[in-house]
């Protein structure tokens, strides 16, 4: 219970910063219009952001390109899943290296939470969860200690 007051204090001190900007004109704004076409948006964000020199479509990505404008999910942000090792997507070139080429494997949707994420070269993602945790389905044999 002592440590709360951290917590407490900081979420205070939130609500208060969010409170002082209340009313305000917000000044965020994305790198790109909204209504340019995904191609755009990430060739924006891989040139002027990353440093590349151009970026490669891998043809599934192309697939989705076209099906997420038909299903009307064009006008989407992107936030681009790749390794944080590097502005690349060769973990071994660090700091901000240039003219390179940026793979886009796949795009993938998450209509939800309303952005599509490029799959940056080899990005692996998460597998989903299964709707029943599978804890339920373990336990300890009370004489050997061992996990089954």
């Amino acid at each position: 219970a002592e440590y709360m007051g951290g917590a407490v204090a900081l979420a205070e001190a939130t609500i208060r910063a969010c409170d002082s900007r209340a009313g305000l004109p917000s000044s965020f704004k994305f790198l790109y219009e909204l209504d340019l076409p995904i191609r755009t948006k990430i060739e924006i964000i891989a040139t002027e952001i990353y440093g590349a020199a151009s970026v490669k479509f891998e043809p599934l990505a192309e697939k989705r390109i076209k099906m997420y404008e038909k299903q009307g999910f064009g006008r989407l942000p992107i936030c681009m899943a790749k390794t944080h090792l590097s502005f690349s997507s060769d973990a071994t070139k660090k700091g901000r290296p240039t003219g390179f080429v940026l793979p886009i494997r796949d795009i993938r949707a998450s209509v939800g939470a309303g952005f599509l994420f490029p799959l940056v070269g080899t990005m692996p993602t998460i597998p989903g969860l299964p709707t029943r945790p599978v804890f339920y389905d373990m336990d300890i044999d009370p004489e050997t200690g061992a996990v089954i």
